[in-house]
């Protein structure tokens, strides 16, 4: 049983998809390695429209040889309540450095929308995927995640 009644699948994303991701938040990439079995690795996401997502990729990691290689990638999102979404797309590299991760060297990657489903399953809620930092770091890496979401938004 996938989808619920208000289910969503298309080249488009859902709108309650686009209010969730448009302010940002942390997902799941995937990309196909060489050998062709998929790998993950945490990203942060932002919704730019009902076609396109901008997402940060490690600089040296294997998801960017997989997408330097490739192009293709998904991004697995899950929401509070009902957000549960499989976007999968084309993508290309927008900016070498998100400078407000610093000094972690995370490059700038913009998904053109392809596909989009949503894999939510009626009456059954998610808790959002998120990071929990350190508390003594917590206040810090809270204002530079916000601040990395800022630039992903704001990169013309």
């Amino acid at each position: 049983m996938e989808g619920s009644e208000l289910a969503h699948s298309g080249s488009v994303l859902a709108p309650r998809l686009i209010d969730y991701l448009r302010p940002g938040a942390p997902a799941l990439m995937l990309t196909t390695g060489s050998d062709g079995y998929a790998g993950s690795a945490y990203t942060w996401v932002v919704a730019m429209d009902a076609m396109r997502l901008r997402f940060g990729v490690d600089l040296g990691s294997s998801s960017m040889k997989n997408l330097q290689r490739s192009g293709q990638v998904a991004i697995q999102v899950i929401g509070p309540g009902d957000i549960s979404f499989l976007v999968k797309g084309k993508a290309r590299r927008i900016k070498d450095r998100i400078e407000a991760a610093a000094p972690a060297s995370v490059m700038l990657w913009e998904m053109a929308v392809v596909a989009s489903k949503d894999q939510s399953w009626p009456g059954v809620g998610t808790t959002a995927l998120g990071y929990e930092w350190p508390a003594d770091k917590r206040e810090a890496m809270l204002r530079m995640e916000h601040a990395v979401y800022a630039e992903m938004r704001d990169f013309a």
